[in-house]
């Protein structure tokens, strides 16, 4: 069988992968081990950028629909230390409180997918990439993209280092309904006899964390932090709840449990995002062990910018060197994520040096200027990538604010032109067949060029179209 794209990994970073690619005209090929989709909510919620680009591609109104809460959040921790995002006039940490299965269901509609496909051998050379599936079977595709998450049988089998730090502790997460008596009405809070007040986020004590929210009404989750070395065999109940005795020193009531998981979180990145014909996305190419919902806002925002340049590669119209960019842009993200998150599981440890770390940083955060600078860093709102040769302005590289005009230019896989200048939007000339001029009146330049993932590749504040056909040429190739 021969293909231009093999997806393997049919996740959320996969299926958003598949649709962008899909708005490019191509049609990729997704593979997934398993025989059917997860039933596991392993992610209970999504934030950050990526809202407002589920809102320009049209995903936010149905997404919104499945979750239980959308829109910008009061208060966020950072760690341990709890971020007043309700002081901040535009708010940019957005969140859908949506669990897994119905993030990959919305994700996944107008998406086929080939199930119990396992991916066992894979070999490239200058023309394309062969898979070995479990069983015998053989797959040609030009290129391949490992979103098979952080163990990837890609990545291993393309031979990818994935450096990085393994926790000593162990996370034991669970969905739970709890005895009515311990839930505070109206708080979201548990009063547990023997210990007191246990609040929604974060709760710390000598002997690890105990992180409490609920989604959905009358379920919990309850996820606990301890050092110690996990047991072998699947999570139970049993244990779950001998690591809150543990913790909190009191026994945890609970009446059912929906889902019990164990993992021990990892914090590494892959050494390169694309080797040859071979390409990562996702927990594939990244993985975070700190909290506050980066890997899923990280990894959809990978298949964004590599979904419109990898479609281009397709179709025969991309530069020279276009799909190199995916790594060059996208790695240093990632490193920045994996500091930021590092820094929050410093501040969730133990002892009086952390302690003194945690009140330190509650003092900064009292600053407007800097609670906005950490927002910004959570919600991955303040990445701006290089764009060589393009005038230096505070817009390049930068993606464009939310509720303008330009929005409905980018539901599909295609370049705009944001201008009100007539004679402006008569440059585009031969390139029109990938770029829209679109009006904006308001715009606080005179002409912006916005990629199809939404970032500015080229300003002009004063109305002169110098090097706009060289950013035309760089980003969106040559004229036919």
């Amino acid at each position: 069988m021969e293909t231009d794209v093999v997806i393997v990994g049919a996740g959320p970073t996969g299926l958003m992968l598949a649709r962008e690619l899909r708005l490019g005209g191509v049609h990729p090929l997704v593979l997934d081990r398993l025989a059917a989709p997860a039933s596991a909510p392993k992610a209970n919620g999504i934030g950050g950028r990526i809202y407002d680009v589920f809102d320009r591609r049209g995903l936010l109104e149905p997404l919104a629909a499945a979750s239980g809460y959308a829109g910008p959040v009061p208060r966020f921790p950072f760690g341990t230390v709890p971020l007043e995002l309700h002081r901040l006039a535009d708010n940019p940490v957005r969140m859908l409180l949506i669990q897994q299965p119905d993030l990959e269901r919305v994700l996944g509609e107008g998406v086929e997918v080939t199930r119990d496909h396992e991916v066992t051998a894979l070999g490239q050379d200058a023309d394309g990439v062969t898979l070995g599936i479990r069983g015998g079977a053989e797959i040609r595709a030009r290129y391949v993209v490992g979103c098979d998450g952080a163990r990837s049988a890609v990545r291993r089998l393309a031979g990818i280092g994935f450096p990085g730090h393994t926790s000593h502790e162990v996370h034991r997460l669970a969905h739970l309904v709890l005895d009515p008596a311990v839930v505070v009405p109206g708080t979201g809070e548990l009063d547990l006899p023997g210990f007191g007040r246990l609040k929604p986020g974060s709760n710390r004590t000598e002997r690890g964390t105990v992180t409490l929210a609920s989604f959905r009404p009358g379920v919990h989750l309850v996820a606990v932090a301890e050092d110690g070395t996990p047991p072998e065999g699947e999570a139970t109940l049993a244990e779950l709840q001998a690591a809150a005795r543990r913790v909190l020193g009191v026994e945890l009531p609970v009446t059912e449990a929906i889902w019990v998981s164990r993992v021990v979180p990892n914090s590494r990145q892959a050494e390169t995002y694309r080797d040859g014909r071979v390409l990562l996305a996702g927990d594939a190419a990244h993985t975070f062990a700190g909290p506050g919902g980066a890997p899923l806002n990280v990894a959809l925002l990978d298949t964004v910018n590599l979904g419109w340049k990898l479609a281009a590669e397709i179709r025969g119209d991309a530069p020279p060197g276009l799909l190199d960019t995916y790594h060059a842009e996208r790695h240093p993200v990632g490193q920045r994520v994996l500091m930021q998150t590092r820094a929050q599981v410093a501040l969730m440890a133990g002892g009086p040096e952390a302690e003194a770390l945690r009140a330190l940083f509650g003092e900064i955060l009292g600053d407007d200027v800097t609670l906005r600078r950490i927002a910004e860093l959570m919600a991955g709102a303040d990445v701006r990538y290089p764009m060589p040769g393009a005038p230096d302005h505070p817009l390049t590289g930068r993606f464009v604010p939310a509720g303008t005009p330009v929005g409905e230019a980018l539901r599909g896989s295609r370049f705009a032109l944001v201008t009100a200048d007539v004679a402006l939007g008569e440059e585009v000339g031969k390139w029109r067949d990938r770029v829209d001029v679109v009006p904006w009146p308001e715009a606080p330049v005179a002409a912006l060029l916005v990629r199809p993932d939404g970032h500015v590749a080229w300003v002009s504040p004063d109305g002169t179209p110098r090097g706009l056909r060289e950013a035309l040429t760089t980003w969106a190739g040559t004229p036919v």
